[in-house]
């Protein structure tokens, strides 16, 4: 004898939203808050990737379809060979590599403008677990860096987060200017003062 039944029907209320998709991440955090509060876990939240032979141009509509700024460059057994930034994409790099390699632009790759990744430096997983937010963008205006990578170094080393200054200026609810590092930095460390 079975104990499954169906579940009962209710009429969908006038003016229902859809949920905000919450990224698994707390909507506001203070300077306080732990510092995983604001880090892009990748254990629930899929990495962004791209190949290092992949067009640049590519790379730059990728990141803009999944409102991103950083990609991970893997090689084919998912190892990280590399990261590429917005800002690697829009600013000079694509240019330079162009014309020192005498190609046109589209046809740049992202290898000729990513950071290689022995240039990548990385947080510790173990150590972000105890630290704040605060302590995070004080940690990445030091590196002058918009993101840091998160390393996670029990067993075989994995990145295991991505922290971007832009997402927590927004969970600190503060917007940050594009347009310039320093002045992003200089808002961040504004609005913790003011909390």
């Amino acid at each position: 004898m079975s104990t499954q039944r169906p579940l009962h029907h209710h009429p969908l209320p006038a003016g229902t939203p859809v949920i905000e998709f919450d990224h698994g991440r707390p909507g506001s955090v203070t300077p306080d808050s732990p510092a995983t509060d604001v880090m892009t876990d990748l254990r629930h939240t899929p990495a962004f990737t791209t190949e290092a032979d992949a067009p640049a141009n590519q790379a730059l509509q990728k990141m803009m379809h999944a409102g991103v700024r950083l990609l991970l460059v893997t090689n084919s057994a998912r190892h990280v060979v590399g990261l590429i930034t917005a800002r690697d994409l829009m600013g000079e790099k694509p240019v330079r590599a162009a014309t020192e390699n005498q190609i046109p632009r589209d046809a740049v790759t992202v290898a000729q403008c990513m950071v290689p990744q022995q240039h990548i430096e990385v947080l510790d997983y173990a150590e972000v677990l105890r630290s704040t937010v605060a302590e995070i963008v004080l940690t990445l205006r030091h590196s002058g860096r918009q993101h840091a990578l998160v390393l996670e170094a029990d067993g075989k080393p994995v990145v295991r987060g991505i922290f971007s200054a832009v997402r927590i200026g927004r969970q600190l609810g503060i917007e940050l200017q594009a347009s310039g590092q320093m002045q992003s930095f200089a808002e961040l460390e504004q609005a913790i003062a003011a909390l």
